[in-house]
């Protein structure tokens, strides 16, 4: 049986790339590798990143959150900063002293070995080379022979002649063209001197050594010199110095450890009662009145346990005194209210009888029977007032909310508070956007907000008109009642939602009221969820923002509307 292979032909898979002498596809291919390849190298150094960021701030938030990690920290970086310097200090003192030693053991062999060489070259012959070798060999091997104090070294021996070529003799051979040429250039002067250098050992591997170097004969001007060299290995010194090193740093780091373990027990020590203390007040706090502090032994920490005890004692027993005292004065306030409105209703009753009667009577008659409609509706308003204090104190307020129109709220509290407006020839100039503000509030209570904003802003605005300014973003609406009066300062900004409280206790008022208006806006206000702020500066006026979430139950994070008005103007300049 046959098969027949038919060629392929067009732009098929099998089709070679132009160009390219490789397998088909085989372009295609390693650009996807590369594209792979880089989309894993991408994830991977994301993953670090994000990694490194996480451990950065759980480093961050333990250094802020655990007094015993920063002075564990502190103790760290401080323990080793001395632990490092003394080190450093040591460690080269060690060494200078080491190798001080060494180098004077080294001059003293080397002194000797001048003297020894000297008297066996004293009758060389220096016109025969063989003779001068044999001469330099064998004191060279007599010198190794004799040994010294300073260690294991070797030896060279260069005869230098005034006009020929030098002769070296040594034990090593790599050694004479080692020597360092500073120092030969100090012997060739007729000095004795030593360097630090690297010389070849044994294998011929570089070594740290000690080079002393000393004429034998002649001098700088002589016609012929024999110069000897001592080459001391210093691998017994370093490795000293490398253990000595290593104990270092293991003694360094032991005492790091050491310091910070003992800062860290120091501190857990006066940590452990704080935390215990902070977690019994968080307890008090949450009205567990009869957590108490252990207390052990007669130290200071059991001086404050004890302290802290007497206080939660006395907590204790305050706390509920303060509550009787308080629901006795809520009762109190609303007893007085209820029990009023009885007596109040019937004078109200007899009062209005005297005021569509008061054509009938004398001047000065009508005129009181006029007082006494005004004041006796001005005492029912207190008794509102105070009635709706006492279920806010009481818990007993109750938000009933719906979807409603801001827009529209504002301009019926305009539209009310009008008239108000006209008797102190003051204009309300309402700003407020084209589309609809809806948002879930209780409309009476929101409604008396702003006509307390408003009543305030006619009544100390001396005239000026009165700005009303509603807006909203995605989460939140806001209102804001600025006026152009006598201003607050920052101390009175403070005090202006207290109850009964005047700025100016001598000036009378005009609109009226019973002092406790502000003070059941902001609870109002809280009630929504929402913020009642006040800003004010003496002769420029003052502006109340009321901001409300558009859901209810949800929270508040920003304002539409700033609560410092953004240009302040003179209240002469205004139009």
């Amino acid at each position: 049986m046959t098969a027949t292979r038919t060629p392929a032909t067009g732009t098929g898979a099998d089709q070679p790339t132009p160009g390219g002498g490789g397998r088909p596809g085989t372009r295609d291919e390693l650009v996807r590798l590369g594209r792979g390849l880089r989309r894993r190298a991408g994830r991977a150094r994301r993953r670090t990143r994000r990694a490194l960021r996480e451990l950065g701030a759980r480093t961050a938030q333990a250094w802020r959150s655990s007094l015993q990690v920063r002075i564990g920290a502190i103790a760290m970086l401080l323990a080793g900063t001395v632990v490092v310097i003394v080190s450093l200090v040591l460690f080269s003192q060690i060494k200078d002293q080491l190798l001080d030693v060494k180098r004077q053991a080294a001059i003293d062999q080397v002194q000797a070995g001048v003297v020894y060489a000297q008297s066996e070259v004293a009758g060389i012959a220096t016109g025969d080379a063989a003779s001068v070798r044999a001469t330099l060999a064998r004191t060279v091997n007599q010198l190794l022979d004799r040994g010294g104090a300073a260690g294991d070294f070797d030896v060279v021996m260069v005869y230098r002649p005034s006009g020929g070529t030098e002769i070296p003799a040594t034990n090593q051979r790599p050694l004479t063209a080692a020597l360092p040429q500073e120092l030969r250039a100090a012997v060739d002067a007729g000095n004795q001197a030593s360097k630090y250098d690297m010389v070849p050992g044994d294998a011929g591997d570089p070594r740290p050594s000690l080079v002393v170097g000393a004429p034998v004969t002649g001098d700088a001007q002589g016609p012929d010199r024999i110069e000897l060299y001592y080459v001391f290995p210093l691998q017994q010194e370093q490795e000293s110095l490398g253990l000595i090193r290593t104990t270092v740093l293991i003694s360094g780091v032991a005492l790091t450890l050491l310091v910070v373990g003992i800062g860290v027990l120091v501190t857990r020590l006066v940590v452990d009662p704080v935390r215990q203390a902070a977690g019994t007040a968080q307890r008090l706090a949450e009205g567990q009145l009869e957590e108490r502090m252990a207390v052990r032994g007669e130290d200071d920490l059991a001086r404050l346990a004890t302290s802290f005890n007497a206080m939660a004692d006395s907590l204790q027993r305050q706390i509920p005194q303060l509550e009787g005292l308080s629901q006795l004065q809520q009762r109190f306030t609303s007893d007085v209210s209820h029990e009023l409105r009885t007596p109040l209703t019937t004078v109200q009753m007899a009062a209005e009888v005297l005021h569509e009667a008061r054509e009938d009577f004398p001047a000065h008659v009508a005129r009181s029977a006029e007082l006494l409609r005004a004041e006796l509706d001005r005492f029912e308003a207190l008794l509102t007032d105070l009635l709706e204090i006492s279920r806010y104190d009481a818990g007993a307020a109750v938000l009933d909310s719906a979807p409603a129109d801001m827009g529209a709220l504002v301009g019926r509290v305009v539209d009310g508070m009008s008239a108000l407006a006209q008797r102190h020839a003051c204009e309300l100039v309402v700003t407020r956007p084209e589309e609809s503000v809806l948002a879930e509030v209780d409309v009476r209570r929101v409604e008396r907000i702003l006509r307390n904003l408003v009543g305030n802003a006619i009544e100390h605005g001396a005239g000026h008109p009165v700005e009303i300014t509603l807006a909203a973003n995605r989460s939140a609406a806001a209102v804001t009642v600025r006026d152009h009066g006598v201003g607050l300062s920052p101390g009175e900004a403070q005090h202006v939602f207290d109850r009964f409280w005047r700025a100016d206790p001598s000036r009378v008022r005009t609109v009226g009221g019973s002092g406790l208006g502000l003070s059941i806006s902001l609870e109002d206000a809280r009630l929504h969820g929402g913020w009642l702020q006040v800003w004010g500066q003496p002769g420029a006026g003052a502006q109340f923002r009321l901001t409300l979430p558009l859901v209810a139950g949800t929270d508040l994070t920003s304002s539409p509307l700033p609560l410092r008005p953004v240009k302040l103007r003179r209240p002469g300049a205004l139009r």
